[in-house]
């Protein structure tokens, strides 16, 4: 088991586990009884696997380059069979082969789809297809911190020059993104609110727009957008994962702001300027 640092692995299972109890209160909350049973069937497994990966012991070495490319791929494979097990166990029959095909989509933001009518989908379930994306889209940025040692040192300074590359360094960092990642999501939740979007459609379309996602609660965007103001506000915060987070990232945790150092997210930022410029000048 040394080859893979399932530790690292461990957060992901049991943040499953806390999204899945969430769905459960949520499925309670509003009365949602088809498939509440089914998210206790994500919700053991993650948790156990989770709890099983803490405790193994790892060897006392920094990991090598292969061992993190197998953790990481390790990860791809396990986490979209746990997050499929609400839709094999729901009560819309769906083959396991459907179910993982729902989960790696969502998981991977691809945003294809086995669902013909999403208006046919209890809430708990399309929450729980926003989940997905939402643990998808994180698990990608800890991957590129997790990663970080296979890349050059241009790429490096592209992302953060905090990491020295140990352990504690790297879980660190982790943290601050996931902070920044779940400050961001609440951020574009209530920016939504604030223009009368139903609350059920903020909190999934927030999760779609971090994760760069393709699952949206209902079949057609203009059934949630209906008005000039909120099509332009959520124009503007798709452009959100247009940037890489690690720019939001360093603007808050650099200690020296060099210039030089935001040279290409500076061009970015006005290619952002122009194309809003646009926007506005031909609405």
């Amino acid at each position: 088991m040394s080859l893979f640092r399932v530790k690292y692995l461990s957060f992901f299972f049991i943040l499953i586990s806390v999204f899945s109890f969430l769905n459960v209160i949520y499925s309670y909350y509003f009365n949602l009884y088809l498939n509440l049973n089914t998210y206790y069937f994500s919700l053991l497994p993650s948790l156990i696997i989770g709890l099983i990966f803490y405790k193994i012991k790892e060897v006392n070495k920094k990991p090598s380059i292969f061992e993190k490319i197998l953790t990481v791929l390790l990860g791809y494979l396990l986490i979209p069979i746990i997050l499929s097990l609400p839709f094999y166990f729901s009560i819309y029959n769906l083959t396991f082969l459907n179910s993982i095909f729902e989960s790696v989509s969502g998981f991977t933001s691809t945003g294809f789809t086995i669902f013909d009518n999403i208006k046919h989908i209890d809430q708990g379930l399309i929450l729980w297809r926003s989940s997905i994306q939402w643990i998808g889209g994180l698990y990608f940025l800890f991957s590129i911190i997790f990663l970080i040692d296979i890349y050059d040192d241009s790429l490096k300074k592209s992302l953060t020059n905090f990491l020295s590359f140990n352990s504690s360094e790297v879980l660190k960092q982790t943290v601050k993104i996931f902070v920044l990642y779940s400050g961001i999501t609440i951020s574009i939740f209530f920016i939504l609110n604030i223009f009368d979007l139903r609350s059920f459609n903020s909190l999934n379309l927030s999760m779609t727009i971090i994760s760069s996602g393709g699952f949206l609660p209902t079949n057609d965007l203009s059934s949630i957008l209906i008005n000039q103001s909120q099509i332009v506000i959520f124009s503007i915060l798709m452009l959100v994962s247009f940037f890489s987070i690690f720019f939001i990232y360093n603007l808050i945790f650099l200690r020296d702001k060099n210039l030089n150092f935001f040279y290409e997210d500076i061009h970015l930022f006005l290619y952002f300027l122009f194309s809003v410029t646009v926007f506005f000048y031909f609405l």
